[in-house]
């Protein structure tokens, strides 16, 4: 019976071996580009988190958002994975947090500038008394160019462990979380539409 001579398995292993980094090479970059869950967003998206964005903490390793249910303008009830394809800013606010209202209109306005088929800023009310309360709210303050959306469970802020609100979370467009910000931010500001380019760019599709 024909027996391999351990030099040439060690030749075989060796070839295999170089093989297997060739693929990578040309695989493992063109995957991790655009797949966002298991990657590392601290290295691309870090050093935008400066300035008026300073707070904005990256994912070291990007998860997968829960799933989460609630209801648009119109009473019809929504997920999160609606949304996917685009990158997506969600925030979470209620019409009782005076510094969520204080931002609203940055989020307007970054809606505004930047909303896309490939990006959205989805502002989900927390507001337990439902769509009419933040209706109102919007009315008031003349936002144009956000969509409602409500969770009158409040649910969504455990589910994302947004313990505090305003909570801020920039999706990738599989879903995986790339960072949040834990209270207010400027996000009509040059470093919020920075970011914003930045993850269209990396992640987008």
């Amino acid at each position: 019976m024909f027996q391999f001579q351990p030099k040439l398995i060690a030749l075989l292993t060796a070839i295999g071996l170089v093989i297997v980094g060739a693929v990578y090479v040309m695989v493992g970059p063109q995957i991790n580009d655009k797949g966002a869950v298991g990657a590392d967003s601290g290295g691309i998206l870090s050093p935008l988190a400066t300035g008026k964005l300073a707070n904005f903490r990256p994912a070291a390793l990007l998860e997968a958002v829960p799933e989460l249910e609630f209801h648009d303008g119109a009473g019809k009830t929504v997920h999160l994975s609606d949304f996917q394809g685009r990158v997506v800013l969600l925030n979470l606010w209620a019409t009782w947090c005076v510094p969520c209202r204080e931002e609203m209109p940055a989020l307007d306005a970054l809606e505004a500038a930047m909303g896309s088929d490939q990006f959205q800023v989805l502002a989900l009310s927390v507001d337990k008394d439902g769509l009419e309360g933040a209706r109102a709210f919007l009315d008031e303050i003349k936002v144009t160019h956000l969509a409602l959306y409500n969770d009158p469970t409040s649910r969504a802020n455990f589910k994302v462990k947004g313990y505090g609100l305003p909570t801020t979370l920039l999706i990738a467009p599989d879903g995986a979380e790339l960072g949040r910000i834990v209270g207010p931010a400027e996000w009509n500001s040059d470093e919020a539409k920075a970011l914003v380019a930045e993850a269209v760019r990396v992640y987008g599709r």
